[in-house]
């Protein structure tokens, strides 16, 4: 891209925008509502958005309330990452089959009819995208599966102009604000109540190209602060916080600690932190067959260490405890992922924080380890 612009766009050409992918033949997703919560799904015209909600967040809860405005994005994050687009929950590896006594296997086909668009992308969740990316498509050991959905995926994010009380985005670097050429397109919501209005700034030539199917007016030097001042106050606003200093060798070096029974002593072993975490990408493998021994399946689904069978080898499971499970999780996200892949597994978008239902905080437990803990902190 050359020279940034940013533009002013009207509300109502949201859905001008969502008009302007699906001419392109995108499969469009943004936030909907489903069973009380915001969700990922498809999307056809802005109707479909939640507007004019939002939701309230604390370790172990989570509730959409109505805005008293009628903001589009006007939510922080729902229990689902994008990460369900590229790498799917559940996935066909291939078909084997039995014909007249001729066993063929038949592979899965890898590529999606066509290209996705995802439209409300938080700036934790380009951080996230951009940890998988550098794992399934980037690595050593490239998944096909993920590369063929992510090729040609075009990125609409918007800015977060509030935090929840779970978010720690700020101190692992990764937000609120979206980083330069992260996205094609990137959107600031402004005066929801008076004037709805939007900043609208390209990120790269594609995204510059359908913004300019849209009537818009150079944004002003007055409303492009007002917009970075939107978001500096979400940055502001957070109340969590994980120091990051050191952090590596504090785990590695407290394998006995005592603080590893005491949250072992709350954890459920459920894996919700795993399954809403927008950077977790471990998988097992299953097969089935039909009655007649004629067909079988071999999926791909998503694992979890918290599982015992995750860690299952010839003789029992090496982690059988909570306290195994948990300090294994805790260490990988935010200390050996260094030794891997050179950054934490983590992006702070508190998702782990919200929808643990013993309401166990990450920032809490990385505090506990240097010996103070503040409950809900605000720094460490």
């Amino acid at each position: 891209m050359a020279d940034t612009i940013r533009v002013r766009i009207v509300a109502d050409q949201i859905g001008q925008l969502i008009r302007s992918l699906a001419h392109r033949d995108y499969a469009i997703f943004g936030p909907a509502v489903k069973d009380g919560a915001i969700v990922y799904d498809r999307i056809e015209e802005i109707g479909d958005l939640p507007r004019g909600l939002t939701d309230h967040q604390e370790a172990g809860r989570y509730s959409l309330v109505p805005r008293q405005d009628q903001a589009l994005f006007g939510y922080v994050l729902g229990p689902q990452s994008w990460k369900k687009y590229f790498h799917p929950a559940r996935v066909k590896l291939f078909d084997a089959r039995n014909d007249d006594g001729v066993f063929q296997i038949l592979p899965n086909t890898a590529s999606p009819a066509r290209p996705v668009a995802l439209l409300g992308v938080r700036a934790c969740e380009l951080a996230a995208i951009a940890m998988q990316d550098r794992v399934l498509q980037n690595g050593p050991y490239a998944d096909r599966i993920y590369a063929a959905r992510r090729a040609g995926a075009f990125l609409v994010a918007v800015q977060c102009t509030q935090s929840a009380p779970t978010c720690f985005c700020h101190s692992m670097g990764t937000g609120p604000a979206v980083a330069a050429g992260t996205a094609d397109i990137t959107l600031t919501e402004m005066d929801v109540a008076s004037d709805h209005w939007f900043l609208a700034e390209a990120g790269t030539d594609r995204g510059a190209e359908v913004l300019s199917e849209l009537s818009f007016a150079p944004a002003t030097d007055t409303q492009c602060r007002a917009a970075d001042e939107a978001v500096a106050l979400a940055r502001t606003g957070q109340r969590r916080h994980l120091d990051t200093a050191g952090l590596r060798d504090l785990l590695i070096e407290n394998f006995e600690h005592p603080r590893w029974d005491e949250v072992a002593r709350r954890c459920l072993v459920c894996a919700n932190c795993t399954m809403v975490c927008p950077t977790c990408f471990c998988t097992d493998i299953e097969d089935a067959s039909d009655v007649s021994g004629t067909h079988a399946e071999r999926w791909r689904r998503w694992d979890s260490c918290f599982t015992t069978s995750f860690s299952y080898i010839h003789g029992g499971s090496v982690r059988t405890s909570p306290k195994a499970r948990y300090r294994q999780w805790i260490t990988h996200k935010l200390a050996t992922w260094i030794d891997q892949f050179g950054t934490p597994g983590c992006v702070g978008c508190g998702r782990c924080i919200t929808w643990c239902p013993a309401g166990i905080d990450i920032t809490e437990e990385a505090q506990a380890l240097r010996g103070t803990v503040n409950h809900g902190n605000t720094e460490s």
